[in-house]
């Protein structure tokens, strides 16, 4: 069968690879198996060239028989979720991992600390995750983040997202529909912190998730709102630390600044929506396609939110990007406050793509003569900026020859 054949039947005859029966359940390791590879002729005119000696080790054939087992075992006991319990997940995952582990490395004494845990609890479960997370194939992932979702093991599954296990882009999309149903918005906010790819329809479900929240989404954006204040609260303690000077003491004062107008004035909701504003992986296109999905009201809550922040910049025009934040000081929160760059972005989108929608709405017609005020005043600091810049490169050659 050739390789188009072979494309036409699986497109024809679509299946769940879920259903199928596991070959590979974890991701085996390339350096064993490819230097092994060779032609399977000498003829160097062939434009496809078939391979032999395709062989996996003994070691690697045991841990294929332990993580078939795990995921035959789960996927048997999620079938009937009320007589399955967290606890029991929780005790299930962590003697895979555990065996798992073992005949990979040999023991996970050095591996993995059980010092102050319970063996048999979700802690032990994330630091098992964190180390041995990246060998878990796609099949069994999509599986333990089905278990954590119905059980909610919610901590299990946050330690998946912020290693950057979650790989597969239909699991992604499975997850975020899942938890924007649950209302789970403060793990949609860490999504949007760790995912790289987004389609319109899941960034869409994301905007309507965060403008018009659940009761159950209302409490969980709490949550964002107390990681804010506290990251804020970090800034100033790093401020007033004496043993701070120079650079990193400047630095501490531009990043305090910045959490200040990142947090201040701003609802646990609009808090959430900075995730969503300053992410890198999110292109134009998907943005303004997923603008088009929400609704009169959510827009104009969006476009409030971004007007807020037209505000905040025209108050604090100095206040500028502060990336060293993030590493030096440990402020991670510094990288996630939008840049007056990214609301004027948005605006445009905005306005560029829907306004025709949004003029029919005479609340629009207000919002907009606030936002227009604020651009104005910016255009006109931005000017009186680039005059005096202008002026300062004239006076240069003067200053260097007296």
């Amino acid at each position: 069968m050739t390789v188009l054949e072979q494309i036409l039947k699986a497109s024809t005859n679509p299946q769940p690879i879920i259903n199928e029966p596991l070959k590979y359940p974890f991701n085996l390791s390339a350096e064993t198996i490819i230097p092994n590879l060779k032609p399977h002729s000498q003829d160097l005119l062939s434009p496809l060239q078939p391979l032999t000696g395709f062989e996996i080790s003994q070691s690697d054939v045991q841990l294929i028989e332990i993580t078939s087992k795990f995921f035959n075992t789960l996927k048997r006991k999620l079938k009937s979720p009320q007589s399955f319990s967290s606890s029991s997940f929780i005790k299930i995952f962590n003697s895979f991992l555990q065996e798992f582990g073992e005949k990979k490395f040999g023991a996970l004494d050095g591996l993995v600390s059980k010092k102050g845990v319970d063996v048999n609890g979700e802690e032990y479960s994330c630091k098992l995750v964190e180390k041995l997370g990246s060998f878990i194939g796609r099949d069994v992932m999509g599986l333990v983040i089905q278990g954590c979702l119905v059980l909610g093991n919610w901590m299990i599954l946050e330690t998946l997202i912020v290693n950057k296990l979650v790989i597969d882009h239909g699991i992604r999309s499975d997850l975020l529909y899942n938890l924007v149903t649950k209302g789970r918005c403060d793990i949609v906010c860490l999504c949007l912190r760790n995912f790289t790819d987004f389609d319109s329809s899941d960034l869409g479900r994301v905007f309507k998730c965060l403008l018009s929240p659940s009761k159950e989404g209302c409490l969980n954006m709490v949550t964002v709102m107390n990681e804010w204040e506290s990251e804020a609260n970090a800034a100033i303690e790093k401020v007033e630390d004496k043993k701070l000077s120079g650079k990193k003491l400047g630095l501490a004062k531009e990043a305090a600044l910045l959490l200040m107008i990142g947090y201040d004035q701003f609802s646990p909701m609009e808090l959430c929506l900075h995730f969503l504003l300053s992410s890198s992986n999110v292109d134009e296109v998907v943005f303004s396609s997923a603008l088009s999905k929400l609704n009169a009201e959510e827009m104009l809550s969006f476009v409030r939110y971004l007007g807020k922040w037209l505000n905040k910049y025209e108050r604090f025009p100095q206040v500028g990007p502060c990336p060293k934040a993030a590493t030096t000081l440990g402020l991670n929160l510094c990288q996630w406050v939008p840049k007056l760059e990214d609301v004027v972005k948005a605006l445009g989108l905005v306005v560029d793509e829907h306004f025709s929608s949004l003029a029919l709405h005479s609340e629009f017609h207000e919002v907009l003569k606030v936002v227009e005020g604020v651009v104005s005043s910016l255009v006109s600091e931005g000017r009186l900026c680039c005059s005096v810049a202008n002026l300062i490169e004239i006076l240069k050659p003067e200053g260097g020859g007296a």
